[in-house]
């Protein structure tokens, strides 16, 4: 999916906005989960399992609760404020225990050959199956990129002010009011409207209302009102200044909005091939079971055949103790096969639930693949720079680093603009009235006298205006503060390009892995193929000359734990394939695509 349509889906699933209360999360299994179960087993095909862990996985949905971060930052951002950042972690599905632990053979049976056991895991930590690894995809790592100037706030604000004042103060001359004592009760109401502007320009404008009343005799009206409608203007003029400086915060929230998009993306990415690999591992543990049960069974046969001849004294008694101990040998293969595929089922389960091992019926049931593993008979592989091109052009994870550099360039215009001098344009232009109620005992100015209609009709009339304009300065001899910041947020935007470039590295590098991954694995497959099929020859040959008594049953014991060997081989060697063409599928991401998976649907939780 194009990094448009990751858009368009991101702003109509979030239209909600985040003033909305947020959903509360249900920790309860999709009905897909107990669909699935019949008889006391969990019937799984690789699009189920897929389908589960779309529904139900923990890291998807802890991801895709991320989302409305990116619509709450640009509403922070469309009202002036700084941003809050987002989380670049995300997590990978667990290693899983892997396929079998049986060696590879890949060659025919010699005989007086030494077999070779199957290695015990003894601690499930040791194999490194319950840590689930987790990837950090932030290009500036820790240490966040300086604010640089300030962004005025966008959101107008109202403020009032309403206090009354009663005042008793002692007069040291009463020729000045002509009082001993001066008392005055003062009544202030006062309310404005302010609010920032994307040129960097603040502006206030202000109504003001006194009313005030003395016992002072020399006061020419008492009581009377003074009121003032003010309008403040201040434009930065350096520092501070323009619309593409101030809107910055706004332009990186819409790039976060695409961020958000693509690291879900990249998180739905990793768990679908985390799925992919356990699926297979899963798959690949219960057919090498199987491997381990059917020889078991040759072993137990052998025994068999070999006391019949010891009793008939065609073969010598220490030929039973080998057999015996052949079968002990085998039945400890099974055991040590049936332990992983009972640890890889409990991490599969953890992988596709909600509440893991919580559900007993979950818990309880069995998962059966109802996929096989195949290799197709030829490869369809373009070539490797077709391949590396796509990859660096499609991987969600090369596309939103690249939009925090993005980012990182538009915050840099932050730091620049704080180094430069202070000078701001202030405007002031404000209309004033006054009027009361004349003192008998003074000599005031006639026309003032009224009420606070009188005061009104002044302010409006503009009988009285006040104007100014000037220039406030500030201008450091040396801005140091500001000059570091800038310095250091070149240098991370430098060390971001870096980490671009090792990312871009990676994903080359990730792509021809999985390309010789492939290979190999398909050459190990068809080396085991035909060792496989040499080996049940060479047993069956063993076991012929063993009836008639051409042979001892140290030599059938070689002949079978070779051919379990190299039936453990072949579907390893499958397993492998499988998951080196998903590894491919991820490097170049395509993986969703691949496996029909909708991103939109996923979104919403579901494929």
């Amino acid at each position: 999916m194009c990094k448009s349509s990751i858009g368009i889906l991101l702003a109509s699933l979030l239209s909600a906005g985040p003033g909305m209360a947020a959903p509360q999360d249900s920790f309860q299994n999709s009905p897909r989960v107990h669909e699935l179960i019949r008889a006391g087993n969990l019937y799984l095909s690789l699009q189920d399992a897929l389908a589960l862990a779309i529904e139900n996985n923990l890291d998807i949905e802890l991801q895709r609760s991320a989302l409305p971060v990116a619509d709450a930052e640009l509403l922070r951002a469309k009202g002036g404020g700084t941003l809050r950042g987002l989380n670049y972690t995300l997590a990978e599905a667990p290693a899983g225990v892997g396929g079998t632990l049986s060696p590879v053979v890949t060659s025919a049976a010699i005989a007086g050959r030494a077999t070779s056991g199957s290695s015990v895991a003894t601690n499930a930590l040791e194999l490194g199956v319950l840590a689930a690894p987790l990837a950090n995809l932030s290009m500036q790592g820790g240490i966040p990129q300086s604010s640089g100037t300030v962004v005025p706030g966008y959101d107008p604000a109202i403020v009032g002010l309403l206090n009354w004042t009663h005042q008793t103060a002692p007069e040291v001359s009463i020729q000045t009011t002509d009082t001993p004592t001066l008392v005055s009760n003062t009544t202030l109401a006062n309310a404005g409207i302010q609010q920032g502007f994307s040129t960097g320009a603040q502006a206030a404008l202000s109504f003001s209302n006194n009313y005030q009343s003395v016992n002072a005799l020399s006061y020419g009206y008492t009581p009377f009102t003074t009121s003032s409608l003010g309008l403040t203007v201040t434009q930065p003029l350096l520092r501070g200044f323009g619309m593409a400086l101030n809107r910055r915060f706004i332009r990186i929230a819409g790039n976060e909005r695409k961020i958000t998009g693509l690291l879900f993306q990249q998180q739905l990415i990793a768990s679908v091939y985390g799925v992919i690999r356990l699926y297979t591992d899963f798959v690949a543990l219960y057919e090498d079971e199987k491997v381990k049960r059917e020889t078991v069974a040759l072993a137990e046969k052998l025994s068999s055949d070999t006391k019949a001849q010891v009793d008939e004294g065609t073969l010598a008694p220490v030929e039973m103790t080998r057999a015996n101990a052949q079968v002990f040998s085998t039945r400890q293969d099974l055991i040590n096969a049936r332990g992983l595929l009972e640890e890889e089922e409990a991490i599969l389960k953890n992988v596709l639930t909600r509440r893991g091992n919580e559900d007993p019926e979950v818990r309880a049931a069995h998962i059966i693949p109802t996929d096989a593993l195949a290799i197709p008979e030829k490869d369809q592989i373009r070539p490797i720079q077709d391949l590396i091109s796509e990859a660096l052009a499609n991987r969600p994870d090369l596309g939103q680093a690249r939009l925090q550099i993005e980012n990182s360039q538009i915050g840099l215009e932050g730091a620049k603009s704080a180094t430069r001098p202070e000078v701001d344009l202030v405007g002031v232009m404000q209309n004033n009235g006054m009027a009361g109620t004349v003192n008998p005992f003074a000599l005031p100015n006639p026309g003032f006298t009224g009420g606070y209609g009188t005061v009104l009709d002044q302010v409006l009339a503009r009988k009285y205006p006040t104007y100014g304009i000037g220039l406030q300065m500030t201008l450091p001899v040396h801005n140091r503060i500001a000059e570091a910041d800038l310095a250091r947020d070149e240098l991370q935007l430098k060390q971001s390009q870096i980490r671009l470039r090792q990312f871009e590295n990676q994903a080359r590098l990730e792509v021809e892995d999985a390309l010789i991954a492939m290979g190999r694995a398909r050459s190990s497959y068809e080396a085991a193929v035909e060792a496989r099929k040499l080996q049940e020859e060479s047993l069956a040959a063993e076991q012929a000359k063993f009836e008639v008594g051409a042979s001892t049953s140290f030599f059938v014991i070689q002949y079978e734990s070779l051919l379990a060997q190299a039936r453990s081989t072949e579907v390893a060697a499958m397993s492998s394939y499988v998951k080196a063409r998903a590894a491919l599928e991820r490097a170049t991401g395509t993986i969703l695509d691949d496996n029909k998976i909708s991103l939109d649907a996923a979104v919403k939780g579901g494929m």
